[in-house]
């Protein structure tokens, strides 16, 4: 059965509110869109993605943010995004066709450029130096991929979403991937799970710190879809006892070593 046969079937089955009625917090805003428009500009993505994007993006909608959509295709996603976001919100649409350009609108912009050439990657992060929300959706080629994260990842804001999908391509030769190849985007980032519990590291001559731990707040793996928050972390986490009343005591040591 085909994606788009799938969202449609989903589609198909929620009913949405006649205007008397309050709008059902439960149903994402997303789908809502998708069920309200089913004349716009087409959207391909694989159906579980929408719950993923508003779980992690709902806490930005009404502010004043920047989305960077990496791969617009047809530019159906961008009228969504706006109405997801909210007037106070810039899109941009960043794409290697320049056809795309006929999609800026008020509120839209369009930069053409391809995401495998890291000088164009750093000028698109010097023209939008707050982005709030990185969405790479553009050609799913390794070095595309890994250029895309290693030059924007870190020039986003403090308290960014970095969301890659179709991330299953790190295992199709096809887009220079392959199972536990070390070039891949996937494997990039396993590794970068090390690097996050680094705090917690023995041996800080083979894992320290560094500017991904200080900088990230939790690593989201999904089927085909990678997603990184940030979060300034400027010192190690801390534990913390709780309560007065004991039920055992220890006989043997802890994970702390005490």
């Amino acid at each position: 059965m085909s994606v788009l046969k799938l969202l449609f079937e989903r589609l198909a089955n929620w009913e949405r509110p006649t205007e008397s009625e309050d709008r059902d917090e439960s149903i994402n805003p997303l789908i809502d869109y998708l069920q309200r428009n089913p004349e716009g500009r087409i959207i391909h993505r694989w159906v579980h993605y929408f719950d993923i994007y508003h779980r992690h993006f709902a806490r930005f909608r009404g502010e004043p943010i920047t989305i960077v959509e990496i791969g617009i295709f047809n530019g159906g996603s961008l009228p969504m995004w706006k109405e997801y976001f909210g007037p106070a919100s810039t899109i941009v649409g960043v794409d290697i066709n320049p056809g795309c350009e006929r999609f800026a609108e008020p509120g839209v912009e369009i930069v053409i450029g391809d995401q495998g050439d890291r000088s164009f990657l750093t000028s698109l992060a010097q023209r939008y130096s707050d982005i709030a929300i990185l969405i790479d959706d553009g050609g799913h080629q390794m070095h595309q991929q890994v250029a895309t994260f290693e030059e924007l990842y870190p020039r986003m804001r403090a308290d960014g979403v970095y969301l890659c999908e179709d991330t299953h391509t790190s295992y199709m030769a096809e887009f220079g991937g392959a199972f536990r190849d070390p070039n891949t985007f996937i494997e990039l980032m396993k590794s970068l799970v090390d690097r996050l519990h680094a705090f917690h590291s023995p041996t800080p001559d083979v894992l320290r710190p560094d500017d991904f731990t200080l900088s990230t707040d939790s690593m989201h793996f999904y089927d085909s879809v990678v997603v990184i928050e940030k979060r300034q972390r400027t010192a190690p986490p801390h534990s913390g006892v709780f309560g007065k009343l004991p039920e055992f005591t220890y006989v043997a040591a802890s994970v702390s070593g005490t």
